[in-house]
């Protein structure tokens, strides 16, 4: 009876798992300055950009087909360079559907301009980086920690973690998600207007903030000290926390 159940199972085991699956490595380096910009456009696969001292970018990439080998070399990594510029693109042929997943491990300039880093389905991480940037998923969390500077991230469906040792007036900042919580953490001198809206959630902040007019756990304006660059921060269905930042020992 025993060995009749571990046949069942076995077999079980064998029909849920894929019938296939492969992988191609992508891995090239470019040069870019401290301060540079990047942007990476990826669709199916989640992205991990981590600062570190070099004047480069390491764009590392595992494709991975699910059922016909050949689909990989059908998804493009497109790479394009300019004067203090390194762009990304994911591409996919036009027309059919391949069964292809891209996730990228990419490290950059820790002073960096990340004009655009997204993806579809997957999540986007960023780590230890001094700058600003504009960070998008549609089915994944996005979050930034380690990092100091001005972000603007949103998702549909996940949550926003951002933990940002310094915040630096500057433009305005949107975190929006629809499906998912929003965590803030900012230092104890952080100066920011706020823009606050939870459908569905409620509003807690460790850090001292000055409501401006009616004040909401769920909509409302105010200033963390005496104010400074925009930070708007939405949500459908989900809490908004901003928290008190501590510093890695």
């Amino acid at each position: 009876m025993m060995r009749r159940a571990m046949w069942v199972l076995a077999i079980a085991l064998c029909l849920s798992a894929p019938a296939f699956a492969d992988d191609q490595i992508f891995d090239q380096t470019y040069p870019l300055p401290q301060g540079g910009a990047f942007t990476l456009e990826n669709v199916n696969g989640s992205v991990q950009v981590d600062g570190w001292e070099r004047d480069e970018v390491e764009v590392r990439a595992i494709k991975t087909a699910q059922r016909n080998r050949e689909d990989l070399d059908r998804v493009k990594i497109e790479v394009e360079t300019q004067a203090g510029k390194v762009a990304v693109r994911t591409r996919y042929p036009q027309g059919t559907g391949v069964d292809v997943a891209v996730d990228y491990r990419v490290r950059v300039p820790s002073r960096i301009l990340l004009s655009g880093v997204q993806t579809v389905n997957g999540s986007v991480l960023v780590r230890g980086v001094d700058g600003s940037g504009r960070l998008r998923s549609v089915n994944g969390n996005v979050e930034v920690l380690d990092s100091a500077g001005r972000f603007s991230a949103r998702t549909t469906n996940g949550n926003l973690k951002l933990e940002l040792r310094r915040l630096p007036d500057g433009a305005p900042m949107a975190l929006e998600t629809v499906n998912g919580s929003v965590v803030l953490a900012l230092p104890s001198d952080a100066q920011a207007a706020l823009n606050v809206r939870s459908m569905n959630g409620d509003f807690h902040s460790d850090l001292p903030v000055v409501a401006q007019g009616a004040l909401s756990t769920r909509a409302f304006r105010g200033q963390l000290g005496s104010g400074g660059g925009e930070i708007s921060i939405r949500t459908v269905n989900g809490g908004i926390r901003v928290l008190l930042e501590r510093p890695s020992v």
